[in-house]
Parts: structure tokens; C-alpha cells; sequence
């Protein structure tokens, strides 16, 4: 921990906002003293993904609680988010450090252009010594809107940027094996794997009621970055210091798995199906056990109105999700190719006809 170059750190709603709403200055102040510290004089780089847009415009507008309509949500992100950036702004200068504002929605990380967009900008923004500042754009985002808080964002990010570290911020110091309000619960100190979770009960959105989040989707934002072969600490934002220090603070989750391509890890977490192949049993073991390409002679139905090169789901035959991947045809195109052989078809209707449905390049299993 202590030795990782490039950390993201994430923070949520409940650790920079008051339960009425607005800012609380001088919790922005006490996360960006530990930021500034950690950072020094810029050797490591520090991408910080920020909640709290939506959290911020409340008071403003005079709202008591969360809204739950999207049309006031969006009115108070574009109120918050100004608000917001500007804090931090404010705050950072107080070290010299410059500061970029990065909104993102799901669809950005989904779609392959707008994810090299956001890598590069990223990528050069902490090359010129700024320091990043991530939120999902909730002023135009729909269902993105409950991506679970920032938490999948963040992991997807720290992919993203080839982070060495992840570090999740929240009001709790750490993962419990129960409620940690109850007597009897204790901390979880280190996971090494899914093992280590099995008789955990995690909790849901804090009681502040800013926030979308909860323990659920730290924990799953842990998982898919350790499954991506970066560590993450997750424990509270009055110990980020601590954490960033490489001192023993909240709940470590080991790797557990290598660093893949980015696109497999986008089509995997945030890509957005745009229909549905059923493939015969032969097809699923080829797919999932087999790693192979997906060919027209083990599809058995269509799904949905997409085009080539969207994001489909791959299902067994009782219709179950089983993979995912970028399909190389049209919807339309497809009906007349299933359960032939790639070379009838290139005999039948030409050799752009002989290629997979799914390469395997751009396949990705499902599990669990």
C-alpha cells in the first residue's frame, strides 16, 4: 500500500455532506489535507472520485431530504456539482495543486471511443501534475443515476487508469461480519477471497439518506477491482490518511485475479446489453469452457434491435446469462445464419459471411 504510485480514492455523499444537505467545508478541508499529504510533492498520483453532486444542491433548493423523481435529482446534481468542484478547488489551492473536473456516465465507460476518450484525458491530466476529479454526470445521466454511488465507477476507473491501489471512503471503518452498530460485530481486517465473505451480512445506504450507496456496493466494487489485479482498503474517510499511508486501517482485499483488457472488464461491469443470443448446450461449453468464438451453428434465437459491434448477452437454452460479448452482425442479419456452418454461408452469401457472431477476443464469461 505504501508503495503505490497511483491510487484512486473514493468518496461517497455521507462523508462530505451534512444530513440536511450541503457541504461540510471541513470535511472537503480534512479529505484533501490527507490527499495533499499522501500526494507530497506530486510523486504519486491521486485520481479522486467524488460523490455528493446531487448531496450538495439540496440545501440550495431548498430540499430536506434526497428527492426520489429524476427531474429534481438533476436539478439539484447541476446546482451540487458546481458547488462541488468548486469546493475543491478551493481547498486544493490551498497546496498549489491544480485540479480537473472529469463527469462520466456508464455509457462513457461502455462504449469503447468514449472509454479511450476518458483514459487519455485522465492519462494527461496527471501527467501536467493536476490531480482529476471524478463524478458520474448526473445532470444528464437516467438510469446511471443509481450506478450504487460512484463505488463500480471508481473500480472501473482505477482499471481504467492502471491504478496500484483503490481506496473506498465511506462513514463505516470497514467491513463487518454483521451490523456494526449491533454489539458483537467485528471488523474484517483482510479478504483474501469470496471464502472470506460467505457469512457476512452486508448492509445497505447509510443513515444520512444522501447517498445511493451501502457496504453492497463497496464490496462489490472491491471485488471487481481485486479481480482485476488491484488491492483496495476500504474503511472510513477520517482514516484516509491512515490508508494512504500504508498503515494497518479498515479491510484489505487481496488480488485475486490478473489485470485484463480494458475492454473485457468494461463489457464484463458497465456495458449495457443491447439484445440476447440464445446458443444451443454445444455452444455454451465452447463459450464458457472452451474459450472459443461463438459460431452461427450454435445460436438458436435472437433477442433485441442491435447493431454490429454492441455489447450482447449470450444465454443458455433455460435462459440464463452465461457470457458477454461484441457481436459482429446486425440483428436483422442474424435470423437467416443460425444453426449453419460458417462455410455454407460463405459458399451461399459470400465470404464476409464466414466470420464468428462473438470473436473470442471480445467475449467475456460470466460467473456466479
Amino acid at each position: 500500500m505504501a508503495e503505490a504510485q497511483r491510487i484512486v480514492v473514493k468518496v461517497g455523499s455521507s462523508s462530505l455532506t451534512t444530513a440536511s444537505g450541503g457541504l461540510d467545508a471541513d470535511r472537503v478541508d480534512a479529505l484533501v489535507d490527507a490527499l495533499a499529504k499522501a500526494r507530497g510533492s506530486g510523486a504519486r498520483e491521486i485520481v479522486l472520485v467524488s460523490s455528493g453532486a446531487i448531496a450538495a444542491g439540496l440545501a440550495p433548493l431548498g430540499l430536506a431530504k434526497r428527492p426520489k423523481d429524476l427531474a429534481r435529482q438533476q436539478a439539484a446534481a447541476s446546482v451540487g456539482q458546481g458547488l462541488l468542484v468548486a469546493r475543491y478547488t478551493a481547498s486544493f489551492a490551498r497546496y498549489g495543486v491544480r485540479v480537473g473536473q472529469v463527469l462520466l456516465t456508464s455509457d462513457d465507460m461502455a462504449r469503447r471511443a468514449h472509454h479511450r476518450n476518458a483514459s487519455r484525458t485522465l492519462d494527461q491530466l496527471l501527467a501536467m501534475g493536476a490531480l482529476p476529479v471524478v463524478n458520474e454526470n448526473d445532470t444528464v445521466a437516467t438510469d446511471e443515476i443509481r450506478f450504487g454511488d460512484n463505488d463500480r465507477l471508481a473500480a472501473l476507473v482505477a482499471h481504467l487508469v492502471r491504478a496500484d491501489l483503490l481506496v473506498l471512503l465511506s462513514d463505516v471503518d470497514g467491513l463487518y461480519d454483521g451490523d456494526p452498530a449491533r454489539p458483537g460485530a467485528s471488523r474484517i481486517s483482510e479478504v483474501t477471497g469470496p471464502a472470506d465473505m460467505a457469512h457476512v451480512q452486508i448492509g445497505s445506504a447509510g443513515k444520512a439518506g444522501v447517498g445511493t450507496g451501502g457496504m453492497v456496493t463497496k464490496v462489490e466494487a472491491a471485488r471487481i477491482a481485486a479481480a482485476a489485479g488491484i488491492p483496495v482498503v476500504l474503511t472510513s474517510a477520517s482514516q484516509a490518511g491512515d490508508a494512504l499511508a500504508g498503515r494497518a486501517t479498515g479491510t484489505y482485499f487481496h488480488r485475486t485475479g490478473r489485470r485484463s483488457a480494458d475492454r473485457l472488464l468494461w463489457l464484463q461491469h458497465a456495458s449495457e446489453p443491447r439484445g440476447a443470443l440464445t446458443l444451443d448446450d454445444g455452444a455454451v461449453r465452447a463459450v464458457v469452457q472452451g474459450r472459443k468464438s461463438l459460431l452461427p451453428a450454435g445460436i438458436a434465437a435472437v433477442e433485441g434491435d442491435f447493431a454490429a459491434g454492441d455489447p450482447v448477452e449470450l444465454r443458455d437454452t433455460g435462459g440464463r446469462a452465461v457470457a458477454r460479448g461484441l457481436v459482429n452482425f446486425d440483428a436483422k442479419e442474424l435470423p437467416q445464419l443460425l444453426g449453419r456452418s460458417t462455410r455454407d454461408l460463405a459458399r451461399e452469401l459470400g465470404p464476409a459471411y464466414e466470420r464468428e457472431v462473438v470473436h473470442r477476443d471480445d467475449l467475456v464469461p460470466l460467473h456466479g
